[in-house]
């Protein structure tokens, strides 16, 4: 966990124009600053940036934020790469607490790998393009493959020379640790003497979320015996295959942008697709998709094309990982490339244009598609038939989330139809695998947990409008905590100390969010804190971040031609802090006190007991008489 003083220091030198600044261009309008939105198509900017506020706010499609949920929103990043991302921009060196000397030593193993990953790939890149060897064999290869220069360069590739130990001295000579060298994969040892693992071939850089490199592919030039084609980093404290689609650091915001990822085997498909403009792609590895990176792709889009070779290999390529495609929820088609050619070779071959009109003409569904390769496979063989049914019935009863229901009876109805049997049998059977695989999940859970119970009681206009004028009112009061809490409100009592003792007397919050800040709030006093809109603003728990901007929303300001133009002052909040303070607890004691004088004349008009009719009456008297006092404080009228 990072240590709150590292987060109090990423967040004294943020500077929200400067981040978002960097993916968006923007415009100062006045106090604030105007862009085209990134989260949706736009031709007229409506996406605000408040430097004051430390917000932004799209008043197109409504979302807002501060400095960190933009990272989080943009580039998909977790809270804590997003802050990782912070302290590497702003060079703050991250302090972590309640940390075991265990989780310790992993950390400072992997800041280690990643070092020399960042130092291998300067060099492999060096080499590639500053040295004879690099240039004859590797560049002037990647040339005739049709990949430019700028290209190379976006995904850093490089070469690993021919001379057995080049990398391997140059590293040692920087002084890099000879196991943690091993660990990553890029040496090997043989009787004591480190030995470079890659000769004499091309480098790819694989890099995480947020853009680090965790590991490398290999590619050899030429043919040779023997010799595998593609070498990868073996399994270490960064490099675990089964999360990792390369090229998806690259891709991540244009798969946001056209919701659909595109999935192919090898990292040349990947790069020349980027090459061509085509830049929503990543690649397997030629592996079957795992849970981790089919997860990765619906982090940004519920739709999956895959792109394969058209031969055999890559029919079979297409169907691993299916179940667990539709199990995820994804929207999942299939393309596969004509004339023996892999997404490289016919991207350039027929060019941007047409390329993306193949793929748009030839998506397949994919369990279509399996039934129809399963079925003439079995050609009129029954036996072989009837294991296609129980696979494809296994298939469709993958497809369990709610929101998949529609589409899973669409295949029910047209598999039946392809396979020439009942519409009702196969239904049948799909859902007798579903009620399998529920119990075996049933079987997992200890203590079954009960249904939700449901309301059955309506709730009125009149009742709904109560609640959303308590609500504004409350807010108005967090909005107060927040903006003049460190204030004094008399000789010995801050504003926030008073509004806190007020809350407690009166109870006066009762959305669950804002009673949560309150509650955070006073934490933070009693630990000797001085908390300030920043530390709910960028606060861990996205409910409360979201909270405060929502109730820091960018709104009109006025101009200061007022006071230059026109000699007129403009009152601020500032200046009269005190008096809305005391406005709002008013209002939310008067609600408070109306409620009870309700609740209390229903109890009037139930009861049968002298004493307690007289005791019923006593608290009305006394509650009319606390509304009168705060009416008259107020200096308004209650109205019924």
């Amino acid at each position: 966990m990072i240590s709150q003083s590292t987060i109090q220091q990423i967040l004294s030198r943020i500077d929200i124009i400067e981040i978002v600044g960097g993916f968006i261009k923007l415009k100062k309008r006045g106090a604030n600053y105007l862009g085209l939105c990134p989260f949706h198509n736009e031709k007229t900017p409506s996406f605000t940036v408040s430097p004051s506020k430390e917000i932004y706010k799209c008043f197109g499609c409504g979302k807002s934020g501060n400095t960190i949920s933009f990272l989080m929103e943009h580039e998909k990043y977790s809270y804590t790469d997003a802050l990782k991302w912070l302290a590497a921009k702003y060079n703050v060196e991250i302090e972590e607490t309640y940390a075991s000397p265990e989780a310790l030593q992993q950390r400072q193993t992997s800041d280690s790998l990643f070092i020399i990953n960042g130092f291998a790939q300067k060099y492999f890149t060096q080499q590639l393009t500053e040295t004879e060897e690099g240039q004859t064999i590797a560049l002037s290869y990647l040339k005739e493959r049709g990949f430019r220069e700028d290209i190379i360069q976006k995904f850093q590739l490089g070469y690993s020379p021919s001379q057995k130990d080049a990398f391997s001295k140059e590293a040692v000579q920087q002084q890099f640790n000879p196991e943690l060298l091993l660990k990553t994969g890029l040496v090997t040892e043989r009787q004591g003497i480190l030995l470079d693992n890659y000769r004499e071939r091309i480098i790819f850089p694989i890099h995480n979320q947020t853009g680090k490199i965790i590991g490398f592919g290999a590619r050899i030039i030429g043919k040779k015996e023997h010799a595998p084609k593609y070498i990868n980093t073996p399994e270490n404290d960064l490099y675990i295959k089964s999360r990792i689609l390369y090229g998806s650091y690259f891709a991540r915001q244009a798969i946001d942008k056209n919701d659909e990822c595109l999935l192919v085997e090898g990292y040349t498909d990947v790069i020349a697709l980027h090459q061509a403009g085509i830049e929503h792609v990543v690649a397997s590895g030629g592996t079957s998709l795992t849970p981790d990176q089919l997860r990765l792709i619906k982090k940004y889009t519920g739709n999956l094309t895959i792109l394969y070779d058209g031969d055999a290999a890559g029919v079979k390529a297409a169907m691993r990982g299916l179940d667990l495609a539709l199990e995820e929820g994804l929207n999942v088609k299939l393309v596969l490339i004509p004339d023996n050619e892999d997404p490289d070779s016919y991207v350039h071959k027929v060019g941007t244009a047409a390329f993306i009109q193949f793929i748009q003409q030839n998506k397949k569904d994919v369990i279509l598609f399996q039934l129809e390769v399963l079925l003439k496979d079995a050609g009129d063989d029954s036996a072989k038939k009837s294991v296609v049914v129980q696979t494809i019935a296994e298939s469709i009863s993958r497809m369990n989330k709610v929101e998949d229901f529609t589409r899973q009876q669409d295949y029910i109805r047209q598999s039946a139809q392809l396979l020439r049997i009942d519409e009702s049998g196969l239904h049948a059977l799909v859902n007798k695998l579903i009620r399998e695989r529920v119990s075996k999940q049933e079987q997992k859970v200890n203590t079954p947990v009960p249904p939700p119970k449901t309301n059955e009681t309506s709730v009125t206009d009149e009742t709904l409008a109560l609640f959303t004028k308590d609500e504004i009112h409350e807010k108005e009061l967090i909005r107060c905590l927040m903006d003049f809490g460190n204030l004094p409100w008399d000789e010995t009592l801050s504003v926030a100390q008073h509004i806190l003792a007020e809350g407690d007397e009166w109870d006066m919050v009762s959305n669950p969010d804002l009673k949560k800040i309150m509650n955070v709030y006073k934490q933070w006093l009693d630990e000797g804190l001085e908390p300030t809109m920043k530390n709910f603003l960028f606060h861990e728990d996205s409910s409360i971040s979201q909270t405060v901007v929502g109730l820091t929303e960018i709104r009109h300001e006025i101009s200061t031609k007022w006071k230059e133009v026109y000699d007129i002052d403009v009152i601020t909040r500032e200046q009269q802090y005190l008096a809305e303070v005391q406005s709002v607890l008013i209002f939310l004691k008067l609600r408070k006190i109306k409620g009870m004088i309700d609740e209390n004349q229903r109890e009037l008009e139930q009861v049968k007991d002298a004493s307690q009719l007289t005791l019923l009456i006593k608290t009305h008297q006394h509650l009319k008489s606390l509304e009168s006092q705060l009416t008259r404080e107020l200096g308004t009228v209650i109205l019924k």
